[in-house]
């Protein structure tokens, strides 16, 4: 059994050494990617960035507080997808990413990360107003920062590596929208974590709707762009949320399909497809939901 032991553990360092260390972001990193025969394909999503404005990308905290699990966005729209499915399309609105960021003081740090779990709780405990994207004058509180460009090329102002400040907690809608703060607040009448097994999350999305995920970022992932993501190199990251939409098969590998919050040019136009069936990176052990009232 010694032996044994022991020549697992050279097989396994052999396998660290074999693999090289590629500074994230890099040709080289794209390279290696897509020449190691996996089941996706590597790309530059991100242009003149400092890696810091990177990993402040995954600032979800994994393992948080449980339910009788930048995270907002990934919450704020799971939620809007539900309100509109559970009402069979007479209710159609934008859960207010802004509101949730800022005003929810258990979900964690604001602008540096969250939990998903507290999010939905708080929509069940608090309620949530609606907001649409920025400078769109939709909703209560639409969102009040502005997006910066990740890709070389766009119309957005460059991204930095500084980290900006949570907006207040402005318990008001913006001038002229015509309802009053606490009446444009819509509630959930139930959260609760989905157990981390493939059949049940299946039948979750199937019956209620989009789900709120969240995984181990590593440096490869930055890079997807399209086929189903696996982890092939590349330190972690952090944590990250996302929403999930559904379910299928490329080429005989199972996926989760997911929404990014990372801009339209990130990855396929924004999705990604990540290993399904083996808590690939966690994603099958962080996921939240919630049921309307």
């Amino acid at each position: 059994m010694k032996c044994l032991f022991l020549l697992s553990l050279v097989s396994a360092l052999a396998v660290c050494w074999a693999r090289p260390h590629l500074r994230a972001l890099s040709h080289e990193l794209v390279n290696y990617i897509n020449k190691a025969n996996t089941t996706w394909t590597a790309g530059h999503n991100f242009g003149n960035v400092d890696y810091s404005y990177v990993k402040q990308l995954c600032g979800t905290m994994l393992k948080g507080p449980k339910l009788p699990v930048m995270w907002a966005f990934g919450a704020a729209e799971a939620i809007s997808d539900r309100i509109c499915i559970h009402s069979n399309g007479k209710v159609s609105l934008e859960i207010s990413s802004e509101d949730l960021l800022t005003c929810c003081s258990e979900c964690g740090m604001g602008c540096n990360g969250g939990y998903p779990s507290a999010a939905w709780n708080f929509w069940t405990e608090q309620g949530l107003v609606t907001g649409g994207l920025y400078n769109s004058h939709i909703g209560c509180r639409p969102y009040t920062i502005e997006p910066c460009e990740h890709h070389t090329n766009g119309s957005r102002p460059p991204c930095t590596g500084e980290g900006g400040d949570t907006p207040n907690c402005d318990k008001k809608c913006e001038p002229g929208y015509g309802v009053s703060y606490m009446q444009d607040k819509h509630f959930g009448k139930q959260a609760y974590r989905v157990p981390a097994d493939e059949t049940q999350i299946m039948t979750e999305l199937y019956k209620n709707g989009p789900v709120e995920g969240a995984f181990s970022v590593y440096e490869d992932f930055l890079m997807y762009k399209s086929g189903v993501y696996k982890h092939v190199t590349g330190a972690e990251v952090g944590g990250h949320a996302i929403k999930i939409l559904g379910w299928g098969e490329e080429n005989g590998t199972p996926y989760w399909l997911a929404a990014n919050s990372w801009n339209t040019d990130w990855g396929d136009n924004g999705y990604f497809k990540i290993l399904r069936g083996e808590d690939h990176c966690g994603i099958e052990s962080e996921i939240v939901a919630g049921i309307p009232k």
